[in-house]
């Protein structure tokens, strides 16, 4: 079983069912990506801050290895941290990802944030330093490495529409994709029309609400307990997770759920058999009350923090 694929608009094409690979490190990431690929995941999505890039490598590399999959079967993301937008920062950036995962080239290279903040010892929530470097700049160093081929597509995650507006001013390479949190709870439709009226393809983070974030969060709703999805679920003889996936697929969007448990890897890509009725996509739709997990509240006073307009 695989995903299917959608073209870029760089002609590149990108699954469109990944695996998250946040929050999970040593022997038990390296074994969830091992386990994703063997159940048909092509596609990889990691980042420098996630600090887990090295087992991730040792999993691809090994599945490389045993003849599971080839190089070019494989789409893998990483994303360039807020310590190194500085334009002399970014090559060296996404050469540390592609060691560490042992790779000659990234299929997606993205800009994590636009927001900058300074190198210091400890990025602690306590001890962050703001930076007004400029995203922009930042891009066209993105362009730098595309260009030399470590990238073969370049990006952006959590950039709002005027900052978006801006890089497309400026862009000679044109942006692939944006990364922003997106599930029923947020439905993000707004974002996801403008971001394809410009020709860039919206990948979902957070699809499934985080559910071990929720957990810490008693107070937030539980998605996948949500009556509507656990009813058309049981009428399409499929899991809640499945519903809530399939209906972003039916937007357009790309997904990246993360699970490190094999039997849901295989549940998760498990959503190409059947389709949702317009009813169903609405009725889902309608759980929307803008509710966003990751608000990055930390950073509400950055020059560049992304959340403080209605998209």
């Amino acid at each position: 079983m695989s995903a299917p694929t959608l073209t870029l608009n760089d002609r590149n094409r990108i699954p469109v069912v990944g695996l998250g690979t946040s929050g999970v490190y040593g022997d038990a990431i390296t074994q969830a990506v091992k386990d994703a690929i063997d159940v048909g995941y092509r596609h990889i999505d990691c980042a420098y801050a996630y600090k887990n890039e090295r087992n991730v490598g040792i999993a691809i590399k090994a599945k490389i290895a045993d003849g599971t999959v080839k190089r070019s079967d494989l789409f893998l993301t990483s994303k360039l941290w807020c310590t190194f937008h500085r334009a002399e920062s970014v090559e060296v950036a996404i050469r540390k990802s592609l060691t560490d995962l042992q790779l000659d080239y990234l299929d997606l290279y993205v800009i994590h944030s636009p927001m900058a903040f300074k190198i210091n010892e400890s990025q602690s929530k306590e001890n962050l330093e703001f930076s007004d470097y400029d995203y922009v700049l930042t891009w066209k160093a993105m362009e730098a490495v595309a260009k030399k081929g470590l990238a073969w597509s370049i990006g952006l995650s959590n950039f709002n529409k005027r900052q978006i507006e801006r890089v497309l001013e400026r862009a000679e390479i044109l942006p692939v994709v944006n990364q922003v949190e997106c599930h029923p709870y947020l439905t993000q439709t707004e974002m996801i029309q403008f971001c394809h009226s410009k020709g860039i393809q919206v990948i979902s983070y957070c699809p499934l609400v985080s559910p071990e974030r929720m957990g810490s969060n008693k107070h937030l709703p539980k998605l996948l307990n949500e009556k509507i999805l656990n009813e058309i679920a049981e009428k399409y003889s499929k899991s809640p997770a499945q519903i809530a996936l399939r209906w972003q697929i039916q937007r357009g969007l790309v997904v990246i759920p993360k699970s490190v448990h094999k039997n849901r890897q295989r549940e998760n890509i498990g959503i190409f058999d059947f389709e949702l009725t317009k009813n169903d996509m609405d009725a889902i739709s309608a759980l929307n009350s803008n509710l966003k997990v990751f608000n990055f509240a930390d950073t509400r006073t950055h020059p560049f923090y992304p959340f403080s307009g209605k998209y």
